[in-house]
């Protein structure tokens, strides 16, 4: 399994992704967390993911996952197609729900246990792996989950990862208080400045 989990974007890491994606160069854009943002906000919020992938020299194209409801074999064919997945932030427990409707939650566990892609996710992208969301409704509203999805909130992550993940640590005052609240609680958790990531390369997950 290969996971680059990160508050933002690279982080301060962008070598270390690089590399680990290796001669993969087409990339599958996720932005579904932005789905409550409306059309103007999320297109803005894609294309500021879009450009600075294909600066690098990737093919990044979105997959929008609510072009594949119900439809979890087409979804695997077109992530197939790409050797690298980025899943941006936004509304953690909208992009938790827009996996469920496509079955992307399971069809991402078993590519990823066959080792078939490079997950890279921040934010919303890296919280979605964690075992549970319980406590992120202090930084993302799942009230916006039902309006936009048609469905009620999913409180469970995909358990890819053993932690919580707090991203913007230090830098958002409700992320460092839901990471005081952790601490408090003993959820065991990774609190992630804008520059750090939780890297997973075949093996146990490293702080960076």
């Amino acid at each position: 399994m290969r996971l680059f989990l990160a508050s933002y974007r690279f982080g301060a890491h962008q070598q270390r992704l690089l590399d680990m994606v290796g001669e993969h160069k087409r990339v599958a854009v996720i932005a579904n967390a932005c789905d409550a943002w409306g059309d103007a906000a999320r297109s803005s919020a894609l294309t500021s993911d879009l450009v600075p992938l294909r600066k690098l020299g990737f093919d990044a194209c979105e997959v929008d996952l609510r072009d594949f409801i119900g439809a979890p074999d087409a979804l695997r064919e077109a992530l197939t197609d790409a050797g690298f997945l980025w899943v941006r932030g936004g509304n953690t427990f909208v992009l938790r729900a827009q996996l469920a409707r496509s079955g992307g939650d399971h069809v991402l566990a078993q590519m990823l246990s066959e080792d078939a892609i490079v997950y890279a996710g921040y934010s919303a992208g890296a919280c979605v792996l964690t075992p549970s969301l319980a406590g992120l409704d202090t930084v993302d509203d799942p009230a916006e989950v039902e309006p936009t999805c048609g469905i009620a909130p999913i409180w469970t992550g995909l358990g890819l990862v053993s932690q919580a993940i707090v991203p913007h640590y230090d830098s958002d005052p409700d992320a460092t208080a839901q990471a005081v609240r952790y601490r408090e609680q003993g959820v065991a958790h990774w609190a992630l400045t804008d520059e750090q990531v939780v890297l997973v390369d075949g093996g146990e997950p490293e702080l960076l």
